[in-house]
């Protein structure tokens, strides 16, 4: 019998096959609810907190730098507020590249900028296609500002309409401002900002450094940069919830900011204003002025004026020319501006000649090689000739202010600023200690005493950047010609019978030895030797105070912005001279007598010398391939006044009359009678005490004004 096969007919198929389709949505729907239950009940918490995160961003807070007051507590540098745009290059990176096109084009429009330096400084620096001076120097994380001071309405614009204007911020900052009491510059006292680099940034999280941010300016010059960490103040946060394209939806809490503190200077900003004017004034008359030696007017190049307290060594006013306007670095500076700066055609602005120029001292270096003189050998009745030339080997060399007066002693040698007086001393020692010319350790009294006034090394000023001088000496003079040797036979070798290949064939052969001629040079500060004028002044300082040589300072305190006095810097002494108190007293009466009757007296005639007893000396230095540079050296018991006019001719001649009209303004002369009570500073000395900081906000001058001999 046949075996049947039995089929399952077609309704029985569907239904298996219906059945294995609801089993298999049923385990779909199985998995969906237990991961939706893992998502949302077991790990709920974590997927909250971090989608949480995705819409609150945190914003830095920048702080408000605290103000740099003069010693009356007049603002030199104070803030004010700007409207900044800022783009958000993660944010921009985001959208496609039309978007991003027609984002910056409009923009463009608003804020009035080129497309192309819009994207230049969105460039960090060091960066492929940067350009120095527009690129972006701060953290690639951070806004970067691409437009400054903008218009109110221009930033209400972009606020309203954040859709059209995706990754763009608009926000009110803090940035520095500079009331300019007395017309005060002060630029190169004062310094800089600029936001912080990349490596700056990275130093400071690895030393726990809350106080900077990304987005931080920080000082680069002058009491910005020496007082940074106290003018800075801490960041503050803010979180504000934005959606997926950046856009800001609310505020959800703020850590507030708190303001840098108070420096308070030793800067006085009528003196300095004064100072400054009077400087200016100097060069434009200089540059007026026609040069009989070289048959046009001085180049008068540049020039610095310090002004010193000579008790204490603190800085009064401290001015350099050429200068620039501080404002140029508020809110960022443009490549132009910044070239402007390092132009060497501009003069180098940047420069501050009182402290970074280095200029041959001329005849200003006289009292000091008196006190070395006097202190090894000669006394004060030691006459010498004061004769039209000095003969040394086949060279002579001349008197360049005065005459020839015969035999004279030190005190006249100073009073009518005799050169060939003081090569006979510097010869003389050379003579004594160092005729063998390769012997670099030998005795130098000048050289020894040059160096214990602080000359050719900083004189530590709590300004960066200061230049050390240089004592041109035996020890130098072989390190420079190991240093140049090789250029110089170099040239040497090659055809030519100008100055410059008859100097090369000789430096090759023995610019290693010191010869006579080094000497007697360095003994009237002409020759390789170069000081700064501040270097000057503090030297002279030491003479006027009998002995003190100090550290110059421009800070005297910091005031936090409550008021509270958290920190006070007093003078700092470097050391005292090892010049015996009648020597420097013998100086200092001479000193006098340059004033009354010497190369100072013609600008200082009806000046009342019997009240206000004043000492100088006057200074041309000359310096190979350019004119002279004028000096005058100056100084009273309560003050110093130096100023040197580069290319500007004589001492006295350039400079004395604006030396005169300073000690005028320090203790209110007018004519032949003083009234100090209308002196630049009340009391006349500079104030020992800070000026008084009211619990409203408000700075007012020291509590007291009386003077203190």
């Amino acid at each position: 019998m046949a075996a049947v096969l039995i089929r399952p007919n077609t309704s029985e198929k569907s239904r298996l096959r219906l059945i294995v389709v609801q089993a298999l949505v049923l385990s779909l729907f199985l998995t969906l609810f237990a991961r939706l239950w893992y998502m949302q009940v077991l790990t709920g918490e974590g997927y909250q907190a971090a989608a949480a995160e995705q819409s609150v961003r945190d914003v830095v807070v920048q702080p408000a730098r605290g103000l740099i007051v003069d010693d009356m507590g007049r603002p030199l540098v104070a803030n004010r507020s700007s409207w900044v745009v800022s783009i958000d290059r993660t944010l921009l990176g985001k959208l496609p590249a039309e978007q991003q096109d027609r984002t910056l084009r409009k923009l463009s429009a608003v804020v009035k900028e080129p497309v192309a330096t819009i994207r230049e400084r969105l460039v960090v620096c060091g960066q492929e296609g940067s350009t120095t001076g527009t690129c972006w120097n701060g953290s690639p994380y951070q806004p970067v500002p691409v437009a400054q001071d903008v218009p109110q309405q221009v930033a209400v614009k972009l606020l309203e309409r954040t859709e059209e204007y995706p990754a763009v911020l608009a926000q009110q900052e803090s940035v520095r401002a500079y009331p300019a009491p007395y017309g005060v510059n002060g630029a190169h006292v004062l310094g800089y900002l600029s936001p912080i680099t990349g490596g700056e940034l990275e130093e400071a999280e690895k030393d726990e450094d809350t106080s900077v941010n990304g987005a931080s300016v920080v000082g680069r010059a002058g009491v910005e940069k020496a007082y940074d960490s106290y003018l800075r103040g801490t960041p503050g946060f803010k979180k504000v919830a934005v959606d997926s394209m950046g856009r800001v939806l609310g505020d959800s809490g703020e850590v507030e900011a708190e303001p840098g503190d108070t420096l308070v200077t030793s800067i006085d900003a009528d003196v300095q204003g004064f100072v400054e004017k009077q400087l200016a004034g100097t060069i434009a008359r200089a540059r007026s002025t026609f040069d009989s030696v070289t048959g046009r007017n001085y180049v008068a190049d540049s020039g610095a004026a310090v002004v010193l307290d000579a008790k204490t060594g603190r800085v009064v006013a401290m001015a350099s020319q050429p200068t620039y306007d501080p404002e140029v670095w508020s809110g960022g500076i443009t490549s132009k501006q910044l070239d402007r700066l390092y132009s060497e055609a501009a003069g180098t602005p940047l420069l501050s000649r009182a402290t970074q120029g280095q200029f041959a001292p001329g005849s200003t270096w006289k009292p000091m090689m008196t006190a070395g003189a006097l202190s090894n050998g000669y006394t004060t009745d030691t006459r010498l000739d004061c004769s039209s030339g000095f003969q040394v080997g086949n060279r002579v060399f001349k008197n360049y202010e005065s005459g020839a007066y015969g035999y004279i002693d030190f005190a006249k040698a100073l009073e009518v600023s005799c050169n060939t007086f003081f090569y006979r001393i510097g010869y003389d020692f050379w003579q004594k200690y160092g005729s063998d010319t390769t012997d670099v350790d030998a005795k130098d009294p000048l050289v020894s005493v040059a160096k214990t006034f602080g000359f050719g090394k900083p004189t530590g000023i709590d300004i960066p950047g200061e230049a050390s001088g240089r004592i041109a000496d035996r020890r130098w003079k072989l390190a420079y010609y190991k240093s140049m040797k090789d250029y110089y036979c170099k040239v040497g070798k090659e055809d030519g019978s100008d100055f410059l290949h008859r100097f090369a064939r000789e430096f090759c052969a023995e610019g290693y030895e010191y010869r006579a001629g080094d000497a007697v040079n360095f003994a009237i500060g002409q020759g390789d030797t170069v000081v700064t004028p501040l270097q000057l002044a503090r030297a002279y300082a030491a003479l006027s105070n009998g002995g003190t040589l100090y550290e110059p300072r421009v800070a005297k305190a910091i005031v936090s912005p409550e008021g509270k006095l958290l920190k006070e810097f007093a003078p700092v002494v470097a050391r005292k001279l090892p010049v015996k108190k009648d020597v420097l007293a013998y100086i200092d009466e001479a000193l006098k007598g340059v004033a009354r009757t010497g190369t100072m007296a013609w600008k200082l005639e009806g000046f009342p010398l019997d009240q206000v007893s004043i000492r100088a000396k006057t200074g041309s230095a000359e310096v190979y391939g350019k004119q002279s540079t004028s000096w005058v050296a100056s100084y009273s018991k309560d003050y110093v006044v130096v100023m040197m006019v580069s290319q500007g001719g004589t001492g006295s001649g350039t400079s004395g009359e604006a030396i005169r009209a300073i000690w005028e303004k320090l203790y209110g002369i007018k004519g032949t009678s003083v009234n100090l009570a209308k002196s630049a500073i009340p009391g006349v000395s500079p104030p020992s005490r800070l000026p008084t900081f009211a619990q409203d906000g408000s700075i007012l001058p020291p509590a007291t004004t009386k003077r203190e001999d």
